[in-house]
Formats: structure tokens, C-alpha cells, sequence
């Protein structure tokens, strides 16, 4: 298990990362909100989170911590198209993006989604909503102009492949590592024993409960990879040492509350514990 790097005593912020996360629509305000929280307790010196600009109240309320951009959306408070030139230059600003959480579903943000994996070239961590619009356009993933880390429940890994998950779980190790290898990324692969790999390696993980089956835990889970992405550590190694730390947070949680009662914000709560026991020497 890789760890993380000692913090050198003249470091500043700008040592560990400018993490941009775009996410979130009306009534999903809450992804974006866990994604940039989760960003911030991962380590990154900088967090701004860009939201549709219907949302950008609530969100900036979630946390005094990372700063707040909101652009246009459509009527359903969804990001627009007409929000990309804004998003491509709020990337370049950056370096490192994760997107994806609570962004709903539309054409306009298929376009916008497509645009951004191929185009960007800082790493980008894509989850949820980000993956639902590849699909049907996933091989575009191979042309990306930069890291990409994707992280798939079952089900969304599924609809990429164009499969039903019964075949996926049957073989979970082999599907993941060949989408890895033939679109050139990281795939994360969650679920019991969540699998990482970039198509020669593959990561099994031992952290976790079924508490964690639970809304908002993988938003959780994309902002913790893209942290450690912008601490510059190796695309692989930062999706392994998150998801070992995002299920040991899981652990230490479950522990306090039980595995019923257990919710995202858990995590959260807990994740400067589990870098301390998981992530230093």
C-alpha cells in the first residue's frame, strides 16, 4: 500500500493542489456539498467547486472552506452547454478536476461531459452522472488528453459496457482490467472488495462494511481520489490508497454508529483518523 508524502515544513498551499469539482443540480446540491468537503479533509491545499448557479447558495453555505463558482444551467437546474467555456477555463486554472456528482442527465450534458474527459488535460476523477453520459460515447476515453480515473458502482459500469450486471459481477476482476487497458484509465470499480486497476494491475480492497451502502458515499470516494491526485501521487496509487482509506473511514465509523445508522457525513468525520492509521508511515 503506497503512503502518503511526509508534508515538508515550508510547504503552502499550493503544494498539494487546486481540485475543481463540478457537480451537483437542483435537489442534488448535497453531492457536490460531500465532493468538495471530502476534497478538502483529502489534503487538497485548494478546493472550488463549480456549480449550476441555481444551486450556488446552498452550496457555498456547505463549507467556509472551499470557494464557490456558479454557471448557467437550464430550466431543471442542470448545468447548459453554454456553461463549458466557463468550465474549460475554470480546468486550466486548476489541477485536478473530479466530475461527476449530482449533475442529472441531459443532452446538453453529454456534450458537456464528452468535451470535458477528452479535452482537459488535468487528471479528472469521473463518477456518477459524468459516467451516465459517456454512455454510449465511453471510447472516447482513450483519446483523453489526460489522466482519467473513473469510478463505476455495478450497475453504471454496466450501462458502459452495454451488459447486465449479473455478467458484470461474474467477472468483475477481467472487465474491469480490459476496459482499463482499452480506454487508457484507471477504472475503480466499487462494490464488495472494490477493484482498481489500470489494466496490468489490479488492487482488491479489504476496507469497507455494508454500512456503506449508502447515498452519497461514493461522491465521498471521488473527492478523496482527487485530492490525493492533486498531492501528485501516481494515478493508480491514488485511487488505491482512497479506496483503502475511504473503507477504513467506512470501519472506523461503522464502529461508532453501527452499520445501519451509518451516512455519508460519516465519512467525512472520519477521514482524518483513517489517514492517520492508513495513509503515513
Amino acid at each position: 500500500m503506497p503512503i502518503l508524502p511526509v508534508r515538508k515544513p515550508d510547504a503552502h498551499k499550493g503544494d498539494f493542489g487546486r481540485v475543481l469539482v463540478i457537480a451537483g443540480s437542483v435537489g442534488m446540491s448535497g453531492a457536490a456539498v460531500l465532493c468538495g468537503r471530502a476534497t478538502l479533509r483529502g489534503g487538497a491545499g485548494l478546493v472550488r467547486v463549480a456549480v449550476p448557479v441555481a444551486i450556488l447558495p446552498i452550496v457555498a453555505m456547505g463549507d467556509p472552506c472551499y470557494t464557490t463558482v456558479g454557471l448557467s444551467c437550464d430550466a431543471d437546474g442542470r448545468f447548459a452547454v453554454g456553461a463549458l467555456p466557463a468550465l474549460t477555463t475554470q480546468c486550466a486554472a486548476n489541477d485536478v478536476v473530479a466530475l461527476g456528482p449530482g449533475l442529472g442527465q441531459s443532452d446538453d450534458l453529454r456534450t458537456l461531459v464528452a468535451d470535458l474527459s477528452v479535452n482537459c488535460c488535468k487528471p479528472i476523477v469521473i463518477d456518477a452522472d459524468g459516467l451516465n453520459a459517456l454512455i454510449g460515447q465511453a471510447e472516447k476515453l482513450a483519446h483523453a488528453a489526460g489522466p482519467r480515473i473513473i469510478t463505476p458502482h455495478p450497475g453504471e459500469f454496466a450501462r458502459l459496457l452495454g451488459i447486465d450486471s449479473k455478467s458484470l459481477q461474474a467477472q468483475r476482476p477481467a472487465l474491469a482490467a480490459d476496459f482499463a487497458k482499452r480506454m487508457r484509465c484507471i477504472v475503480v470499480l466499487k462494490g464488495h472488495r472494490t477493484i482498481v486497476t489500470d489494466g496490468d494491475r489490479i488492487y482488491q480492497n479489504t476496507t469497507g462494511n455494508p454500512g456503506m451502502a449508502t447515498g452519497g458515499t461514493g461522491d465521498v470516494l471521488t473527492g478523496l481520489i482527487a485530492a490525493l491526485l492533486g498531492q501528485q501521487l501516481e494515478p493508480f496509487e491514488a485511487a488505491q490508497i482512497a479506496v483503502h482509506i475511504h473503507g477504513l473511514a467506512g470501519d472506523m465509523a461503522r464502529d461508532q454508529v453501527g452499520e445501519t445508522s451509518l451516512i455519508a457525513t460519516d465519512l467525512i468525520d472520519f477521514l482524518p483518523a483513517a489517514i492517520q492509521v492508513g495513509g503515513r508511515p
